[in-house]
């Protein structure tokens, strides 16, 4: 066994140790025993160049941990990544990292951003203990414009807009993950990232944003908390972006801000947004209609999230 892989190997240990603990009855664990079942059935198989391009992804990622515990989430998260080839390593960039100039996550951070407040302590016990992203790391760095300043975070590790997604996904923490800070909210200027960071599909690399289609938190009221009602902005802006993603409506998407109805109560503040246009910059071509993968509504908020070719 390579150095390399003996790495991998510890870190999916420590990952499954923190796993093991969990209680048995807790859907999270359930769902790593479908994991368990599924991968003896069929293992998970890898990509190769034969493959081709692996797609981009936008995928909402709920509130906090709280996915964890709720199969509407766990279910088509882990049945999306089943659905593509098992990725070489994941770029993400998470609404929950806003940084300019351009930062990169440490390679091997020393641990998990518990980002989020009043939950169960367990959840703060949670690893997610992957691979070195070096590789990763200098591939992104080739990409990017000469000269332009990229910092990277010498201990920063994934903060739970990256982490809690992928460990539903890839609970074996055995693909390396970096993350790639949202330098800017101008669109045109994501998009442009995106298109730097395509040539990443083509070696198997898994590019990710991860926000949310609509994050209206202030204006969320009792009868949402309940599960009764769906607010009107929330719907009138998911039926807006879903339309304008399936014409390819690129400008339009762009001009979310005075376009989309239900604005400024779906997005107050634009990050949940915006990393919906790295991944579609990231797409061979923006413009072509995208596979949702997954949508409703978790607490009023719209959970759609889509693949692009």
């Amino acid at each position: 066994m390579s150095s390399e892989n003996a790495s991998s190997g510890n870190a999916s240990s420590r990952t499954a140790l923190a796993d093991a603990r969990i209680p048995a009855s807790h859907p999270f664990a359930q769902h790593l025993r479908r994991v368990a079942e599924l991968d003896a059935q069929r293992p998970h198989r890898r990509w190769t160049p034969e493959d081709g391009p692996l797609p981009s992804l936008f995928l909402s990622h709920g509130g906090g941990p709280m996915p964890f515990a709720d199969p509407a989430w766990l279910d088509p998260l882990l049945a999306w990544a089943r659905s593509l080839p098992r990725p070489r390593a994941v770029l993400i960039v998470s609404a929950h990292w806003e940084s300019a100039p351009l930062a990169l996550s440490a390679p091997r951070p020393a641990g998990l951003v518990y980002d989020f407040g009043g939950f169960e302590p367990m959840y703060y016990a949670f690893r997610y203990d992957t691979p070195d992203a070096a590789g990763l790391s200098r591939q992104v760095r080739a990409l990017l414009p000469d000269g332009h300043d990229v910092h990277e975070h010498t201990s920063r590790g994934l903060d739970h807009g990256a982490w809690v997604p992928l460990k539903i996904m890839y609970p074996e923490a055995d693909v390396p993950v970096l993350q790639l800070s949202l330098p800017t909210d101008d669109p045109d200027e994501l998009l442009a990232l995106g298109r730097r960071l395509r040539p990443l599909r083509e070696q198997g690399v898994l590019v990710v944003g991860s926000g949310h289609m609509t994050h209206g938190l202030p204006f969320l009221t009792r009868e949402v908390f309940t599960g009764k009602v769906v607010p009107g902005w929330s719907a009138d802006f998911d039926a807006w972006a879903a339309d304008a993603l399936a014409r390819g409506a690129v400008d339009e998407l762009a001009r979310y801000r005075t376009a989309a109805p239900g604005m400024p109560y779906a997005h107050p503040t634009v990050e949940h947004f915006i990393p919906l246009f790295v991944a579609l910059g990231a797409a061979t071509d923006p413009s072509a209609p995208v596979t949702t993968t997954l949508d409703g509504y978790g607490l009023g908020l719209s959970r759609r999230s889509f693949q692009a070719a």
